[in-house]
């Protein structure tokens, strides 16, 4: 029998926070500027309109020296002509190629060969026959790589590398394509020299190689088991409009017969002043930056945007079921459509979502089939979109369950809305927990920024933003029921996601591509121009953690605190240097946290005691650390904290729930071994550690089946008498204190159990595979280093910089740029967390299968011997240092940073070190670590994909080849 729940007084502590209204204001500033502004709006959010319509939205954030910029373009694949699908997203890689002026060498000769290659393109695309069509890719790729000799690759990021910036990156939707970095706020000028120039003309350099990245692309998303799931639900619930009808990666012979003549046309309709916007946030001055756009963007022409066909969708009167296959587990996604964003349908359908699954685990769903263990999972979510968006639920289906079943189970919960059977308390709750979740994106530069250029997509202005929070407030009870009533019907798309073989994937042949020129050493005019010009200066500030960290001893216990100096939200955390290494039942029993409540309250009473209050409580074990962390409103955190301690203290155990607990975990276990990315883990964890590692060093089935209920409950209970400390972040300490005083054992003594010891094996140039049914071959190269050794860190920072992260690295440029083998392709050395491990040097790319012989020479040649280019180690260089002075250790970071610093033997900020480190780093000191570091090693090579399609000999080259089964990988 469930006992009382506590009043609800403490729900009323978050009800006035952000209630003021919203109101647009129109100001102007020293300058003459008008912008728009919203009372009572405190991230002091301005919105600008430029005389050539461009929108700017400007706020400040003083966190780090910082601004993270967005140029957000209204329009995405849904604008994709129908016979040139793919071809907004193709056109977000190319605006990376660079213009007239940025990346090449000799534009008049490089334009007439560009134009060649359009007019092959165009001839290709109109050709039939297939053998003309390969003699006119062969002419295409031998123009390309003619005028690849004028080109200089990656020039676009060099310039943006040399800035110091980070993030550089575009992403394409069905009503957007945005471009996005992350700069020094001394840098801003030159960023807008840049992108002015960037976004003023489109050229189509280095098509054909690019191309093919996209292509690789869509392999990848061929292989995505979400992307197959969400196509075909995309396609179900919107049979007439380009939401459903048209994807953003594009069709297959879409992509291989592509037109640059419709890709310019695009760029000329749609990259226009009126359709863009400038999202700035970060540490600027309004009135400096929005001159400073004013002066690099309003040059911009405004051009009539066309007049849209209007296409809707009819209503849906029955429900549509469609099935899609692939190796992993069953599962399914079920959809009603709504209207789109800000409408009051889609407001609804929000609530609702929340009321069946919410952040708290408190929603219908939660509870009823999640906490139960009905299914494997379960969840609800609601999305928008310009026009329309529609309200999913989920759910993974157990052993011996159907998807039917499934099915059942979540239009069940529907139903208890539609009857209105839950507490009223609830959606009061739900508004107070949206409240909290906006005060802790906003306090983020990037997540505020995010909002804004979202606001923009959208077409609504900030106020609408602002104020939809209190519009959704406004609902009743009787209102949802209502609407669950006139809403949810046999009207919806079901998706059943059914184990088996995929036959819909599309593989195609090598095309064979002639690798291009790069031309590492060279640079435009514009570069060498854009190079001499000045900034100044940002002088890199380190931490104090005596300063910042203030420490103190309570009876047995130190508690550390850091001042929030930014918003009234709290985190704080219970950390145990122990973990699985210590106890392998540890992370057995904190799972359990989620079923089991106490003597007085069940697990679903604890929940909702939580949620109602607005704090979140989390329990995680680590390999060699613990954390019982809460995080809320400062003012309810001590309530947070009685109820925690309540439940460690006083948590009951059931062994029928520990059972069910146990029947999940095996259904999980078996699923993992379906999922490409679960298998992808396990096997890079082979190549690197072996048989002999914590990864398969689990708790086997007959251990699990025997295990009573009150060993976990007990090691739940006496997880506070360990020693260990406490963290704060927060505006005041002494409640926090006096709460911890009363309610937390401060006297805890016991000491750390010794911990189980990995070793970490030598890499023999062994080849491990693992068989699976896909598009892709994914490749992971793995060499054991030698023990951390900090007088390497700034050498390691520049050479990851030089070597193989990030566009202009010379393993991406080789690999993608070049010879078009890859999407993605990354080398990374990683230095020990510890003082006692081992560094590890890791390649990685995923390619098309028939590409696998092609990319493994490319790599190992890259691994044999490192190109040299001192204009690219400088531009490295420079990148590492300004990202150094610009970047800042803040808020929860201050403390956490010292922690992982102490693993390695400091207790003070090394980055002033590595700063001098590489002031005075050469690119032959980058080349001497390669070659005792990179090249001599041995390598373990993981490989997943479908055996039929890979070559063997190719891979005989790495080592002996061994194939290795789930069994072995997952040790179950």
């Amino acid at each position: 029998m469930k006992k009382t729940i506590l009043p609800l007084i403490a729900l009323l502590g978050f009800t006035t926070v952000n209630a003021q209204t919203a109101i647009t204001e129109k100001m102007k500033d020293s300058q003459g500027y008008t912008y728009e502004t919203v009372k009572n709006d405190k991230t002091g959010v301005r919105v600008y309109t430029l005389k050539n319509g461009l929108k700017v939205y400007l706020a400040q954030n003083r966190d780090e020296p910082r601004i993270q910029t967005y140029i957000p373009v209204r329009t995405g694949s849904n604008n994709d002509p129908s016979d040139n699908t793919g071809l907004a997203h193709y056109l977000e890689h190319m605006v990376f190629k660079g213009t007239s002026k940025i990346g090449t060498q000799d534009w008049p000769t490089e334009k007439k060969l560009i134009a060649q290659i359009s007019d092959l393109y165009e001839q290709h695309k109109a050709e039939t026959d297939p053998e003309k069509k390969k003699a006119i890719y062969k002419k295409i790729d031998e123009v390309s790589q003619e005028a690849s000799k004028f080109s200089v690759a990656n020039e676009y990021d060099k310039l943006i590398s040399s800035l110091g910036a980070k993030g550089t990156n575009a992403h394409t939707s069905l009503n957007e394509t945005v471009y996005k970095n992350n700069i020094p706020a001394n840098e801003l000028e030159k960023w807008m020299i840049v992108e002015k120039e960037r976004f003023s003309e489109l050229v189509l350099r280095l098509f054909h190689t690019e191309l093919e990245a996209v292509y690789e692309e869509f392999n990848r998303s061929q292989d995505n088991d979400g992307r197959l799931v969400n196509f075909e639900l995309m396609n179900a619930l919107f049979p007439v409009t380009p939401y459903g009808q048209q994807t953003t990666i594009g069709k297959s012979e879409h992509l291989k017969n592509p037109s640059m003549v419709a890709i310019h046309n695009y760029f000329d309709t749609y990259y226009v002043p009126n359709n863009m916007a400038v999202v700035l946030v970060g540490d600027l001055d309004f009135d400096k930056t929005i001159k400073m756009v004013d002066q690099y963007f309003g040059s911009f022409q405004y051009k009539e945007l066309p007049m849209k066909k209007m296409l809707s969708e009819q209503p849906m009167t029955s429900v549509v079921r469609r099935e899609v296959k692939s190796p992993t587990a069953e599962r399914l996604m079920m959809a009603w459509r709504t209207s789109g964003s800000g409408t009051k349908e889609a407001m609804l359908a929000d609530i609702t979502s929340n009321i069946l699954s919410n952040s708290g685990d408190v929603g219908l769903i939660d509870i009823d089939i999640n906490e139960k263990q009905l299914a494997l999972s379960a969840g609800s979510f609601s999305t928008t979109f310009n026009d329309y968006g529609y309200h999913a639920m989920t759910l993974s289906t157990k052993e011996g369950q159907t998807l039917e079943e499934g099915e059942k189970l979540l239009l069940a919960e529907i139903a208890k809305i539609k009857q209105g059977n839950f507490d009223e308390w609830m959606i009061q709750a739900i508004i107070n927990n949206m409240k909290l979740d906006r005060m802790k994106n906003f306090e983020s530069g990037d997540r505020l920024a995010t909002a804004l250029y979202n606001s923009f997509i959208e077409k609504r202005s900030w106020e609408q933003v602002l104020s939809e929070i209190n519009e959704l407030s406004k609902f009743t009870k009787a209102d949802i029921v209502k609407f669950a009533n006139d809403f949810y019907k046999d009207n919806y798309v079901v998706i059943y996601k059914r184990k088996g073989v995929n036959d819909k994937l599309v593989r195609v042949s090598n095309p064979g591509i002639t690798p291009i020129q790069l031309n590492r050493d060279a640079q435009s005019e514009f570069y060498k121009t854009f190079a001499k010009l000045s900034t100044t200066e940002l002088s890199p500030v380190f931490v104090d953690f005596k300063k910042e960290i203030q420490t103190k001893k309570l009876k047995n216990t130190n508690i550390s605190f850091v001042k929030n100096n930014t918003n009234e939200i709290a985190n704080l955390y219970y950390i145990f240097n122990m973990g699985s290494d210590h106890n392998k039942k540890l992370s057995l029993a904190i799972g359990m946290l989620d079923f089991l409540g106490t003597d007085k309250l069940s697990s679903e009473d604890v929940k909702k005691e939580f949620y109602k209050i607005g704090v979140t409580y989390s329990v995680s074990a680590g390999n060699d650390l613990s954390y019982i962390t809460l995080t809320g409103l400062e003012s309810n955190l001590p309530k947070g904290i009685e109820l925690l301690e309540n439940l460690l203290k006083n948590i009951k155990p059931d062994q029928n729930v520990y059972n069910t607990t146990v029947t999940t975990i095996l259904n999980s276990r078996a699923n993992a071994k379906k999922r490409k990315e679960n298998i992808v883990i396990a096997l890079s964890n082979y190549a690197k550690y072996g048989k002999e590692s914590r990864f398969r060093d689990i708790l086997s089935e007959k251990e699990l089946k025997e295990m009573n209920a009150s060993e976990l409950t007990a090691i739940l209970k006496g997880l506070n008498e360990y020693q260990h400390q406490i963290f704060f972040y927060g505006n005041d300490l002494k409640p926090i204190q006096a709460t911890l005083e009363k309610y937390h054992n401060l006297n805890a003594d016991k000491a750390i159990p010794a911990p189980k010891k990995y070793t970490e094996p030598v890499t023999e140039n062994k080849v491990y595979f693992a068989n699976y049914d896909m598009v892709q071959a994914e490749m992971s190269r793995i060499a054991k280093g030698e023990k951390y050794n900090f007088n390497i860190a700034g050498t390691v920072n520049v050479f990851n910089s030089y070597f193989g992260s990030g566009l202009s690295s010379i393993v991406f440029q080789e690999i993608r740029e070049s010879k078009s083998l890859a999407y993605s392709a990354n080398a990374t050395y990683r230095t020990a967390s510890e003082k006692d491990l081992s560094d590890y040097m890791q390649v990685s790319i995923g390619t098309q299968a028939n590409k696998l012989p092609q990319a493994v020479d490319a790599l190992s040649v890259l691994l044999n011997e490192m190109p040299k280019i001192e204009k690219q180690f400088n531009n490295a260089k420079d990148s590492s240092l300004k990202q150094i002075a610009s970047s800042r250790i803040i808020k929860t970071n201050i403390f956490f940073n010292q922690l992982n610093l102490k693993k390695l033997g400091f207790d003070y900020d090394i980055r002033k070190e590595v700063y001098k480190n590489i002031q005075a780093l050469t690119l032959n000191n980058v080349n001497d670590f390669f070659n005792k570091e990179v090249k001599t090693k041995k390598y373990n090579t993981a490989i997943i994909g479908k055996k039929e399609n890979l070559d063997f000999e190719a891979l005989k080259k790495l080592g002996a080849i061994e194939e290795v089964s789930l069994e072995e990988l997952f040790n179950y």
